[in-house]
C-alpha cells in the first residue's frame, strides 16, 4: 500500500468522527468529535496534535506541556485536541495510570482504525503508528500550519503557540516574531 502524501497548507482538514476520552469520571468518560467542529463562526480556532503511542516515554512529556498550556491556547480562542492510533480504552487507562495526564483540559481522541491518520499522511508505514505531527486549523477547518517530527523526538509547545500567534494576526511575521512584536509593512 502506498502512503498517502501529507495534507498542507491551505487544504481543508479532511472530514471525520472519532472517538474521544474526555475524562475519567465514570459515566462521562466519552465523546465523539467530528471536523464539523472546526468550520465555526466563533471565530475558534484548533490546535490538534498526535504522538506514536499511548505509554510511551517521550509522548508524555509532550501531552503534560500541552496541558500545562491549556490556558494559553483557550486565551487564543484556540481547542486543543490530542490524538494517536490507541483506542479510547488504552487513552483513558494511561490517563488514570499516568500521573501527568490524571487532570488533562482537553479530549484524547482514538483513531483505531488509523483512516485519519492514513488520510493526513502521517502514519508511519512499518509501525502503522502516527508521527508526531500538528496541525493549526482555521475556524473554516483550512489547515494553516503542520509540523511533523520524527517518533523520537518531542516537539516544542512555545513553538506552536508562536505560529498560533502569528497565523491570528494575519499580517506579515518576521523570522522568530513573538506576540506584542512589530509586524511587517509592506
Amino acid at each position: 500500500m502506498e502512503q498517502k502524501r501529507l495534507i498542507s497548507v491551505g487544504e481543508q482538514f479532511p472530514a471525520f468522527k472519532k472517538r474521544a476520552v474526555v475524562s475519567t469520571e465514570k459515566g462521562k468518560e466519552f465523546y465523539d468529535i467530528s471536523s464539523e467542529n472546526f468550520v465555526n463562526d466563533d471565530n475558534q480556532w484548533t490546535v490538534m496534535f498526535w504522538w506514536p503511542k499511548d505509554f510511551t516515554f517521550v509522548c508524555p512529556t509532550e501531552i503534560a506541556e500541552f496541558n500545562s498550556n491549556h490556558g494559553e491556547f483557550a486565551d487564543r480562542d484556540t481547542t486543543l485536541i490530542g490524538a494517536s492510533t490507541d483506542s479510547e480504552f488504552v487513552h483513558l487507562a494511561w490517563r488514570k495510570d499516568h500521573e501527568d495526564l490524571k487532570d488533562l483540559k482537553f479530549p484524547m481522541l482514538a483513531d483505531t482504525s488509523k483512516s485519519l491518520a492514513e488520510e493526513l499522511g502521517i502514519l508511519e508505514p512499518n509501525e502503522k503508528v502516527a508521527y508526531r505531527a500538528t496541525f493549526i486549523i482555521d475556524p473554516h477547518g483550512i489547515v494553516r500550519w503542520v509540523s511533523v517530527y520524527d517518533l523520537s523526538v518531542g516537539r516544542n509547545v512555545k513553538e506552536v503557540l508562536r505560529v498560533l500567534d502569528a497565523l491570528q494576526t494575519d499580517e506579515l511575521c518576521p523570522c522568530n516574531w513573538e506576540k506584542g512584536e512589530e509586524t511587517l509593512t509592506v
